[in-house]
């Protein structure tokens, strides 16, 4: 998990972000959409890349994930019906950032349990904002679980 560099104040460690989309290009989008980090007061991201329902299950099972992107247009399983699983059957479930089809979607990705909303296309300021805000909230409550 992420903590401060001791001297500088800084974020030292990485913090680790499931990417959810079948589509590589979307999967590129919101990796240069984030770049290293998506703000200056946030760890660096290390990306784990799943295309698969099946992949994202595993990993989250596996733990050491921080925050998870999950593409709402995903298929056959799309982004909302996997994060509305994984907040029910996963454990401490990381916050998820669901990326809907529509703005009229927001009703769905409510139903889901998505922690932060944005959606197609993919605006890079509004997805970098909102995934280091989750960020900066995962570092928080995993600070105070000790």
């Amino acid at each position: 998990m992420a903590t401060n560099g001791p001297a500088s104040g800084e974020p030292s460690a990485r913090m680790r972000v499931l990417l959810y989309s079948d589509k590589p290009g979307t999967r590129e989008q919101v990796r240069t959409a984030v770049g290293r980090r998506p703000a200056a007061d946030v760890p660096k991201v290390e990306f784990v890349e799943c295309a698969t329902a099946p992949g994202v299950l595993a990993r989250l099972e596996d733990g050491g994930i921080d925050v998870a992107v999950f593409d709402g247009e995903t298929a056959p399983a799309g982004g909302m019906g996997v994060c509305r699983q994984v907040k029910d059957e996963i454990y401490r479930c990381p916050p998820v950032l669901l990326i809907i089809g529509r703005r009229d979607d927001g009703w769905l990705a409510a139903w889901s349990r998505a922690d932060k909303v944005v959606s197609h296309p993919i605006d890079p300021v509004a997805l970098a904002e909102a995934l280091a805000e989750l960020m900066r909230e995962q570092a928080a409550k995993t600070a105070a679980l000790g």
